[in-house]
């Protein structure tokens, strides 16, 4: 039987603990959903809010704090925070997309280094950074051998150097004051990088399948060759299922998929939350004409509202509460669902960080294309 539209909304929203929250720690969640997108401090707090009954945002911060969780450069070459135990296997599956995307930018090539002269740093870095270094303290080294180089240089090594970053303080454990200290992990994990492909396409299919080779693609930017042959290596460990398009999918040989009447509850997803971008553009879970409100023109995904398993509009804290905009007309239950979820996470909000994201509310005083709007307080 064909798998519909909507139970592949469905399948991932389950997947992505989005349909019901979870009683779960949060290790376990981070490893369950694959990896939360880490680029802005407040996002992975709030995808966890999201997912995880009786969420306590100090449960995140200790697993930061003792490296539970490692916040580092991987998918997307972008930061993630991921289940230490997969860090390695991860990393080794994008090192050589981490490195090709800077020892071959004209950022790089432009001082005269060669890569061979970026990985002949590798082994001092790691001695280097054996105890936390700010940004600032990495630079100040480089610069005694490397002079005007070393900012161009350390932008290349931290991406894809085995490095994470370390809890600099509050309120969401990182700060614009990055500091870095070294994973100990191979810094050549060529030859762990085909089971480090396989282990992380069975981490997106547990998480956002069932999903095609185009998706995992867009999740991570990893090659079609290498999509390719982690799929054939991993023989029946994975499936081909039939959907509503041309796109082969693939799904784990035991998942199972909701029934396509299960409801879906109103979320809040943080900026760039995992869920927008596990899949194809458009998207899974996010309407083609909806994109353009939601995502920039220089990559900014702004925070969403989910209503039916669907990105309908976008929220920003305002005033001790927060603004929710919705893109089109919304029924009275699904602005009471949306009102309650905002009046939770504006009491989280108030203990933490009541301006989240403030640095992004340029993007409303452009203008948000809003069919209709609500304010709720904390």
């Amino acid at each position: 039987m064909a798998l519909t539209a909507r139970q592949l909304v469905l399948a991932t929203l389950d997947r992505q603990f989005l349909l019901e929250r979870r009683r779960i720690g949060v290790t376990e969640a981070v490893r369950q959903v694959c990896a939360l997108q880490a680029q802005t401090p407040a996002s992975p707090y709030l995808a966890l809010w999201n997912r995880v009954q009786d969420f306590a945002p100090q449960d995140l911060d200790a697993a930061f704090a003792d490296g539970r969780i490692v916040k580092a450069t991987l998918m997307r070459i972008t930061l993630h925070a991921v289940h230490a135990e997969d860090h390695a296997s991860y990393r080794a599956a994008m090192l050589s997309t981490l490195r090709a995307s800077r020892l071959y930018d004209r950022r790089f090539t432009a001082t005269g280094l060669s890569p061979a002269d970026a990985d002949d740093l590798l082994p001092e870095l790691a001695r280097f950074l054996a105890r936390p270094r700010t940004g600032a303290e990495v630079e100040s080294e480089l610069t005694e051998r490397f002079g005007e180089h070393a900012h161009r240089l350390w932008w290349a090594l931290r991406t894809y150097a085995p490095v994470r970053h370390v809890p600099t303080g509050g309120p969401w454990s990182f700060t614009s004051r990055n500091a870095y200290q070294d994973t100990a992990v191979p810094t050549d994990a060529s030859q762990e990088a085909e089971a480090g492909v396989q282990r992380l396409l069975l981490a997106h299919l547990r998480a956002f399948g069932p999903a095609s080779a185009q998706d995992f693609a867009r999740f991570t930017l990893l090659t079609r060759t290498a999509i390719t042959k982690a799929l054939h290596g991993l023989a029946d460990r994975v499936v081909r299922v039939t959907g509503p398009g041309r796109a082969a999918l693939y799904d784990l040989a035991d998942a199972t998929v909701p029934a396509e009447d299960t409801p879906a509850p109103p979320r809040l997803l943080p900026m760039w939350d995992s869920t927008l971008l596990a899949h194809a553009v458009p998207g899974r879970v996010m309407p083609a004409d909806h994109r353009p409100l939601v995502v920039r023109r220089n990559g900014d995904m702004l925070p969403c509202l989910l209503v039916d398993g669907q990105v309908a509009g976008v929220w920003r804290a305002v005033g001790g509460g927060l603004e929710l905009t919705a893109f089109h007309k919304l029924g009275k239950t699904a602005w009471k669902g949306l009102a309650e979820e905002a009046g939770k996470l504006s009491v989280l909000l108030a203990d933490r960080d009541p301006a989240v994201y403030g640095r992004y509310g340029h993007w409303w005083d452009k203008g948000i294309s809003g069919a209709e709007s609500m304010i709720v307080k904390a």
